[in-house]
């Protein structure tokens, strides 16, 4: 069933096999098996893709119900001296991540000894459940409802130059001034040419110079004097505290968005989900998250 659940989330026998430390035959062989057991196609596949039969998306509902209520039981077994172990699964934005979930995943290790972590990091949007997650760190408002969400704090967007082009450029002084700009664009941020102001609700249509796949490489463009880019507040703080970078048009940022910490509502029992958010909620409380107004 594990093996099933991990093919069928997964979309792939080859990441199946990665994930459980399994060969890719022993993944082929207990399909196979599985599928001779119940006299039933769970999946169909062609040289390039799989998907589930009919009767494939009615077992994986009921071996996800199945797996979790095994896990529940085993933990209720043990009682109070339940600990974590086993793999948890965490994904998380890169920047953030690096900065500050690598940190509570480092004293989590240090505490559990029978726990592992596999840590995603990637500015796409994760999905919990197609992709095997634990728990997520997600910035920004939250649509999806069955997902329980814990806030660890709020960030915002800030748009940020060098010293040396704003000597050489001058600051802009409304919005509408950034047409006038050389821009730099991060596509995990922009994923339209629209950048979004408070006052108004302003939206300013920008022609960027740079486009970038990488926060740190719109980062590193700002710095070098290439132009005006739009990160987020805590992906740019060490460099405005350095004096590296300066922040324009604060007067025009839009609100701040939450930072949560999101699991499905099926993993509300585990003790390694349980683990994570008590270790994120003391280490956010010590190292908060200010927006860029509250930067002293």
């Amino acid at each position: 069933m594990r093996i099933f659940v991990g093919v069928a989330t997964l979309g792939s026998f080859a990441e199946a096999a990665r994930r459980l430390r399994l060969s890719p035959s022993a993944v082929t062989r207990s399909i196979a098996g599985l599928e001779d057991q119940l006299g039933l196609t769970l999946i169909t596949r062609t040289t390039r893709s799989l998907r589930l039969t009919g009767q494939g998306e009615i077992y994986l509902e009921s071996c996800q119900r199945i797996l979790e209520a095994v896990v529940v039981a085993e933990q209720r077994a043990r009682g109070e001296d339940a600990r974590p172990r086993g793999e948890m699964t965490i994904a998380a934005p890169v920047v953030f991540g690096r900065l500050h979930v690598l940190p509570v995943i480092g004293d989590l290790l240090s505490r559990h000894d029978d726990l592992s972590i596999r840590l995603m990091l990637s500015d796409r949007l994760i999905h919990l459940v197609e992709e095997a997650v634990d728990v997520a760190v997600r910035i920004g408002d939250l649509a999806d409802s069955s997902l329980i969400a814990l806030k660890l704090g709020e960030i915002s967007r800030v748009l940020v130059a060098s010293p040396a082009y704003l000597a050489r450029r001058g600051s802009p002084g409304s919005p509408a001034d950034l047409a006038a700009h050389d821009l730099v664009a991060f596509e995990g941020v922009d994923a339209v040419n629209e950048w979004r102001f408070r006052q108004g609700q302003m939206v300013v249509r920008v022609e960027p110079r740079l486009t970038v796949n990488s926060a740190d490489a719109a980062i590193a463009a700002a710095e070098a004097g290439v132009g005006i880019a739009r990160a987020l507040s805590y992906q740019v703080e060490a460099s405005v505290r350095a004096g590296r970078l300066i922040p324009v048009l604060q007067s025009f940022a839009p609100p701040p968005s939450p930072v949560s910490a999101v699991y499905p509502a099926r993993r509300i029992a585990s003790v390694n989900v349980a683990a994570f958010v008590n270790a994120a909620q003391p280490y956010f409380g010590g190292h908060p998250l200010p927006p860029a107004d509250a930067w002293p």
